[in-house]
């Protein structure tokens, strides 16, 4: 979905810090994160990829014609492979899709349209070869896209075997869980705009998608933005209003069969909009937004809060909580939960 701005509260603003703030390599903001087994990866606006070197040290490398692109989302296959996605209508040639082998050194374009109405979201793998892509949808059905060869190349997913769209309907390019697959064929991917959000799936490695109707309301500024699967039956979808990042409301839904169904269970606290979950230590959920960050010891069903300190997107890399979001910033998690 189109690119949207958030207020955001300052970072310090409270007595006790959970988070510690990583030294500012650039203004950039960050909207999504992804790791390797020995390095973190970000993209970022203004055409800006940083990732951490062996030692664990911050380093910000190029990216080809990239200068004036916002990467939305990035997949690290191993530590020297990875996919990036830069968001933006594609008629204005901001639609591309990018590959390095050589951990970041370089970049090589392998996917660009012009195509109207294409706005990239989203992407994750299966494994190092099998690959999605998700972009707003024309015509009425999302515009997909897939890769067999890690990445190298990419073709559409035949747009009539994806549920048709609800008025208004679109995903939102916000932390790079909007799509996420599960096992070895399954995936999914969460949206908002119309009337009600709902998740997609499919069991087959994208080349048939149904869509699940859930109980929470959307509208054009809210719906669902992330999701997270801790195994092929559990997962969860959060979201809220991205206009009003503290109006209150359920906003996190579970599902326990593979996503057939999703229920309607919680609130994150503090109250509003999130927009991204991921797991910790196997059993304790950490969820992130402009709102401020949570965690969850039942898997959603409850909510404590950590602080107000706003972000769009959070991982686990080597038993370390990492977050990302505006302006640059880069935390990680120093507090006991």
């Amino acid at each position: 979905m189109k690119s949207f701005i958030f207020p955001f509260l300052l970072i310090g603003q409270f007595a006790i810090a959970q988070w510690q703030k990583m030294p500012e390599i650039t203004t950039a903001n960050f909207r999504a994160i992804s790791v390797s087994s020995k390095s973190i990866w970000l993209p970022a606006s203004n055409g800006t990829f940083l990732k951490t070197d062996e030692k664990g040290e911050w380093k910000a490398l190029p990216v080809e014609k990239g200068v004036e692109l916002d990467f939305r989302d990035i997949h690290a296959i191993d530590d020297k492979t990875a996919i990036i996605v830069a968001a933006g209508e594609a008629e204005k040639g901001s639609a591309k899709i990018y590959k390095t082998s050589d951990g970041g050194l370089s970049w090589k374009i392998v996917y660009q349209t012009t195509q109207k109405g294409v706005f990239l979201d989203a992407v994750d793998f299966w494994d190092k070869k099998n690959g999605i892509v998700l972009s707003d949808p024309i015509n009425g059905r999302f515009f997909m896209l897939k890769t067999t060869d890690g990445g190298s190349t990419w073709k559409q997913i035949n747009p009539e075997f994806i549920a048709p769209i609800q008025e208004g309907e679109a995903a939102f390019a916000a932390s790079g869980t909007s799509l996420v697959t599960v096992g070895k064929n399954r995936a999914f991917f969460c949206t908002g705009g119309g009337k009600y959000a709902r998740v997609y799936r499919t069991t087959n490695q994208g080349s048939t998608w149904v869509a699940v109707k859930t109980p929470m309301p959307a509208g054009k500024t809210n719906g669902l933005f992330g999701l997270n699967f801790w195994d092929e039956n559990h997962g969860i979808a959060i979201g809220g209003d991205y206009q009003e990042i503290t109006k209150g409301g359920l906003n996190v839904l579970l599902t326990s069969n593979g996503g057939k169904s999703w229920a309607l269970v919680s609130e994150t606290q503090p109250i509003g909009f999130k927009e991204c979950v991921t797991v910790f230590n196997k059993k304790i959920l950490i969820a992130v937004g402009p709102s401020g960050t949570c965690f969850s010891k039942d898997f959603g069903k409850t909510w404590k809060e950590i602080d107000r300190t706003p972000f769009h997107a959070v991982t686990v890399f080597k038993n370390e909580i990492w977050a990302v979001g505006a302006k640059g910033n880069i935390a990680k998690f120093t507090g006991k939960l």
